[in-house]
């Protein structure tokens, strides 16, 4: 999906939302258990009353890769599901960083073999690890940048060009090797103090926020500093979406989460003129 594509999207939508698969088979509602695939099951039945509202979903990979053969299958699955409802940014989340020769093998194996749109990286090994994931038309590089974690002060925060810290510097290294049109930056919903500056690094770049919801960040307070013209953000929420709801009523409950998320979304649009009231 092109950036062209994407934005066009977020207006038609109405919608920032990102959706987050991050499904644990513990926690699938019990009347799941009992279909041959019930994490495939759930996230169907999920991306069911959600695509309306969403204009992407993120996959953790480490909730699919845990299950073994049949967590890769119900991945591979859950992706061939969102495609059929349409327009829809799919997200690989899988955080990936290696020298380049692996580089390529994992950018082949996400956009090639499963179809995704996009991958997280991680930018520690540096542009060789990033690259392989760049200039193919319609996919992205989604690059660590702030993340919502408490750990990423242990490094993120660190000054090592004066007075300028370490996830600063990266998304500012990473800005001048890279074009906005294939390339995202993690910015974590739970660090608010710090988003202005990771948008001055990187003004005309798309934010992957989560850390909304469940984590606790203020989805208003990410409009205000990181939303843009083309809106500029892909704000994602799992937990709060997956699990609004217990039992029989999860389902629904995931809709309404949804949908409180994609209203709000769409008045902060609207009063900064991304789409038109």
């Amino acid at each position: 999906m092109t950036r062209d594509q994407l934005v066009a999207m977020i207006r038609r939508k109405k919608s920032l939302l990102c959706v987050g698969l991050d499904t644990e088979i513990h926690l699938v509602p019990e009347h799941f258990m009992a279909e041959s695939h019930p994490v495939r099951a759930f996230n169907e039945a999920i991306v069911e009353v959600t695509h309306d509202l969403a204009v992407a979903y993120k996959l953790n990979l480490a909730f699919y890769e845990a299950l073994g053969d049949e967590g890769w299958s119900d991945l591979e699955a859950t992706i061939a599901y969102i495609r059929s409802k349409g327009d829809c940014f799919i997200i690989a989340d899988a955080k990936r960083g290696d020298i380049g020769n692996t580089a390529r093998k994992y950018a082949e194996a996400f956009f090639d073999r499963l179809g995704v749109d996009a991958v997280t990286i991680s930018p520690y090994m540096g542009r060789d690890s990033i690259e392989p994931f760049v200039g193919r038309k319609g996919k992205w590089a989604i690059v660590l940048g702030v993340t919502s974690n408490a750990g990423a002060k242990d490094f993120q925060f660190l000054n090592v060009n004066g007075d300028r810290p370490l996830f600063e510097t990266v998304i500012r290294t990473v800005v001048s090797w890279t074009s906005p049109l294939d390339t995202m930056f993690v910015v974590g919903a739970t660090h608010i103090d710090v988003l202005e500056q990771a948008r001055a690094a990187a003004p005309d770049s798309f934010f992957l926020v989560p850390g909304v919801g469940a984590q606790g960040g203020d989805l208003d307070a990410v409009l205000d500093k990181c939303m843009t013209k083309d809106g500029g953000v892909l704000i994602n929420s799992s937990r709060g979406i997956l699990y609004a709801g217990a039992g029989v009523d999860g389902i629904p409950a995931a809709r309404k989460a949804a949908l409180e998320l994609q209203r709000t979304m769409a008045l902060r649009m609207i009063s900064k003129g991304v789409i038109a009231k």
